[in-house]
C-alpha cells in the first residue's frame, strides 16, 4: 500500500470515528455534561502522555514545551485555544445528550464556511466569487432555519464558530498532533481538577459511584479523543488540501443520519431546505476550489 493510500485510508477512519462520537456519548446521557468533559480532559490528557513516553518522544515534548515558553504569544494562543476547544468539546457533548444530534452536524457542515470566512475577515484572504456566493447560500440555509423556528441555531453556531476559532489560534502554532493533544489538555488540566474537586464536594459524581460501565466509558474518553486524532494527523500528512477539504464531510453526514434514522430526531421540510442550502454551498465551494488548485498547478 502506498504512502498516499495509507493516507487516505487513515483520514477516512478518522472522520468515520469522529462521525460515530454520538453513539459513544450517547452512552453517558446519564452523566452530567460538565463531568463527561472534565474526565475528557483528564484522560486524554493521561492516555496522549503515556502514548508520547511509549514512542519514546519525551524529549520531543520537552522541547516543544520549552519553546511555547519562549514565546509568549505562541504560549498564550495555545492556552486559549485548549479552553476554546473544551468548550466546543462540552457543546457538543452537551447537544449529543440533550437530542441536538442534527444540529451538532449542522454545525460541522457549515465550519468550513466559517473558517473561511475568517480568513477573509482577519488574514485578508480572498475568495473568488463563487466561493462568496457559497458563503452567502450557507447563511440564506441557517437564517431559513432562525426564522422558521423563532429562534437562532445556536449549538450549530456555538460549535462552528469555536472550531474555527480555534483553527485560527492554532495557525500559526506548529505542532506535532498527539503532543499538542497532550500540551492543550495540560493547559486545562489544573481548572478540570479543580472543578472535579469542587463537583465531589457539592453534589454526586458518576465515576467510582454508578456502575463498571459507566467507569468504562468516563475513562476510555481519553482513548476516544486521542486516536482518531493521531490517524487523521498521520493521513494530513500524505495527502492534499483538496482531498481533506472533501472527506471531512463524512464526519457530519454520519452524524446526520444517526440523528434522523437511530435517534428519530426531527427533520421537517424546513430542515431539509435548510441543509439543502448549505449542501449547496459545499458542492459549489468544494468545486470551485479544486478548479482554483489545477490552476495553480498548471501556471506553476
Amino acid at each position: 500500500m502506498t504512502d498516499e493510500k495509507k493516507g487516505l485510508f487513515n483520514a477516512i477512519l478518522a472522520y468515520v470515528i469522529w462521525g460515530f462520537f454520538p453513539i459513544y456519548w450517547k452512552v453517558l446521557e446519564h452523566v452530567n455534561s460538565i463531568e463527561i468533559l472534565l474526565n475528557r480532559i483528564i484522560w486524554s490528557f493521561i492516555f496522549t502522555t503515556i502514548f508520547i513516553l511509549i514512542i519514546g518522544q519525551k524529549n520531543e515534548l520537552i522541547v516543544d514545551l520549552k519553546r511555547l515558553w519562549q514565546n509568549k504569544k505562541m504560549f498564550f494562543s495555545l492556552m486559549l485555544a485548549s479552553f476554546v476547544i473544551s468548550c466546543n468539546w462540552f457543546l457538543y457533548i452537551w447537544a449529543v445528550t440533550n437530542d441536538h444530534v442534527v444540529e451538532t452536524s449542522l454545525g460541522y457542515y457549515i465550519n468550513p464556511l466559517i473558517t473561511v470566512l475568517f480568513g477573509v475577515l482577519l488574514f485578508k484572504e480572498r475568495l473568488s466569487k463563487a466561493q462568496l456566493a457559497a458563503v452567502f447560500i450557507a447563511f440564506i440555509g441557517v437564517a431559513l432555519m432562525a426564522i422558521r423556528y423563532g429562534k437562532v441555531p445556536w449549538v450549530a453556531l456555538g460549535i462552528a464558530f469555536s472550531f474555527a476559532i480555534y483553527g485560527v489560534l492554532k495557525k500559526k502554532i506548529q505542532l506535532d498532533a498527539t503532543r499538542g493533544l497532550a500540551i492543550e489538555t495540560l493547559f486545562i488540566l489544573p481548572f478540570a481538577l479543580v472543578f472535579y474537586i469542587y463537583l465531589m464536594s457539592t453534589s454526586v459524581i458518576s465515576l467510582l459511584y454508578i456502575d463498571r460501565k459507566t467507569d468504562f466509558f468516563l475513562i476510555l474518553g481519553g482513548v476516544v479523543t486521542a486516536y482518531p486524532l493521531i490517524l487523521f494527523a498521520k493521513g494530513a500528512k500524505a495527502l492534499p488540501q483538496s482531498v481533506l477539504g472533501f472527506i471531512q464531510y463524512f464526519c457530519p453526514t454520519i452524524v446526520l443520519i444517526l440523528g434522523t434514522v437511530l435517534y428519530n430526531e426531527p427533520f421537517t421540510n424546513v430542515e431539509l431546505i435548510s441543509f439543502s442550502f448549505i449542501w449547496l454551498a459545499i458542492i459549489i465551494f468544494s468545486l470551485s476550489t479544486i478548479i482554483e488548485n489545477r490552476k495553480k498547478r498548471s501556471l506553476a
